[in-house]
């Protein structure tokens, strides 16, 4: 549909939207440096979140598990989804669209909407202000956008996303434009499922329904959707603020190769960082930090900090990063932008300080600035099976990511307690039974015969006086090298000492200690 339309005589705004298909998967593309045509699929909690056009002709579609959407595109590209890498990478195309169309209210990276009544003015239409839109996008390498313009927010998203690259609804057509659409738009899927069991299918049947019905049976909510159905869209437009430019960055001609002239160089950038945040009432949590070679190579990282991050802190963190990226040429660039920041006020010292606290955190941030990033190791419970898998060690400062949920069940572990202490490498021992010969276990879980000892490397040899087990352990049967099948047992020596001893392939261990 392309018409044009005049929104004298109602009561909603016109709106511009502009749309840009598949915009996650072009800025992940384009930050991991992979066509824009490969097949690719954006992951977000072991399911597809988004993927590409070429990746849907191969049958991979939204929801799909990454097992399920490799075997129908084997060359399938798959990435972690970053939503801050998605709205970092849009916002250069906001800052574009503001000097033709001010006033733009973000939807989501990837969408914006306008008031359409100034843009057509100066411009000289509505197709001409769109036009414009989609001429400023394009210059910044996004060449499918779509734009919609119609009275009211929904009305207007729902044109953008058709085939043409510009929509535009004559405000008194807006109700017989989404009649035909399914109700599935409404983006509520308790109320999708339920009215095409009630025989209704569009936008335009459920808008039929009585107001007062359709509050009587689905509530606020549902008068708000049947609202949408039938046109009615009074949500406006509301522009955003620009922020402030706080990002610093750093140009070395020539180029430097050594890591203590790089950190010297960027200690002047580093207290323009702080002090820009801070004359904005703000301090910095996450920090990303982005080192440019002369060849063209880069290294990017978001760096975190257990309160906010001053000068000098900025500055061990460039130095960590140089030290463990694998530049193969002389830095030349040095970029620092905040990835999260909060009000200076949720950070400031209490009337009588902090205690202990304070004393922690600026001892072990000292002793890291010595001994490196990860010279400073705490410990967050994760899960696992085993005590070594049930703990990752995470450098001071950073934020956990925990592997594994240590609140899913993990059938096969052992209950509670867990041992005092657990050995970084469990230590090798043999266990005998009373004739001195070692203690084995068949495949259907039978002990050869009841161990009576342990016995070290050394020869020096524990009694038991009791012992529990086996209880088995089948890990990754399908994975042929990280396979793993082991017979855990509990056994406590004749000086009161209770073990935790395992038995696999290649022998026994003692894995931990009871204290």
């Amino acid at each position: 549909m392309n018409a044009s339309g005049s929104a004298a005589g109602s009561a909603q705004p016109r709106l511009l939207v502009l749309w840009a298909p598949d915009w996650p998967v072009l800025a992940h593309a384009r930050a991991n440096r992979i066509p824009d045509d490969a097949p690719i699929a954006l992951v977000e909690k072991g399911l597809v979140f988004a993927c590409s056009a070429a990746a849907r002709a191969e049958g991979v579609a939204r929801g799909q598990r990454i097992r399920e959407a490799q075997s129908r595109c084997p060359r399938l590209h798959v990435l972690r989804y970053d939503s801050a890498l998605d709205a970092r990478a849009f916002e250069p195309v906001l800052a574009g669209l503001e000097q033709a169309l001010p006033g733009l209210h973000p939807l989501r990276p990837g969408t914006v909407a306008v008031r359409a009544r100034g843009a057509a003015r100066y411009y000289g239409g509505e197709e001409a202000a769109a036009l414009t839109a989609l001429g400023i996008v394009a210059e910044h390498g996004v060449e499918r956008a779509r734009v919609g313009i119609a009275a009211g927010l929904f009305a207007a998203e729902r044109a953008a996303r058709l085939a043409a690259r510009v929509t535009i609804v004559p405000s008194d057509t807006t109700a017989a434009f989404l009649a035909p659409l399914p109700v599935s738009l409404l983006d509520d899927p308790e109320l999708a499922s339920l009215l095409p069991r009630l025989g209704i299918r569009t936008l335009g049947e459920f808008a039929a329904l009585d107001e007062q019905d359709v509050v009587a049976r689905f509530g606020p909510l549902g008068a708000r959707l049947h609202a949408l159905a039938g046109g009615r869209d009074p949500r406006p437009a509301t522009p955003r603020i620009p922020p402030r430019d706080v990002d610093v960055q750093v140009d070395f001609e020539p180029p430097l190769d050594r890591v203590d002239q790089v950190a010297f160089g960027v200690r002047v950038a580093s207290d323009d960082f702080v002090n820009g945040l801070l004359a904005q009432r703000l301090v910095c949590t996450a920090l990303r930090v982005e080192l440019i070679g002369d060849r063209g190579e880069a290294s990017e990282r978001v760096w975190l900090h257990p309160r906010s991050f001053n000068a000098a802190e900025v500055v061990d963190r460039v130095r960590w990063q140089l030290q463990g990226a694998e530049l193969r040429s002389p830095v030349t660039r040095v970029r620092i932008s905040p990835e999260a920041v909060d009000p200076v006020g949720a950070h400031e010292r209490g009337l009588w300080g902090t205690g202990p606290d304070e004393n922690v955190h600026s001892g072990l941030s000292r002793v890291q600035g010595m001994v490196g990033h990860r010279g400073v190791l705490t410990a967050t419970p994760s899960g696992g099976r085993t005590p070594s898998e049930r703990q990752t060690l995470v450098p001071w400062g950073d934020r956990p990511l925990v592997p594994r949920d240590p609140r899913k069940p993990w059938p096969g572990a052992l209950p509670p307690p867990a041992p005092a202490t657990v050995y970084e490498l469990p230590r090798q021992i043999a266990v005998q039974d009373a004739h001195g010969r070692p203690v084995a276990v068949d495949d259907r879980g039978t002990l050869s015969a009841p161990p009576v000892a342990m016995v070290s490397p050394t020869g020096a040899r524990r009694p038991l006086t009791a012992w529990a087990g086996p209880w088995p352990l089948q890990e990754r049967w399908w994975d042929a090298e990280a396979a793993r099948s082991t017979n855990r047992f509990q056994a406590v020596d004749s000086e009161g000492v209770a073990w935790l001893l395992v038995l696999d392939d290649e022998g026994w261990w003692a894995e931990g200690r009871y204290d």
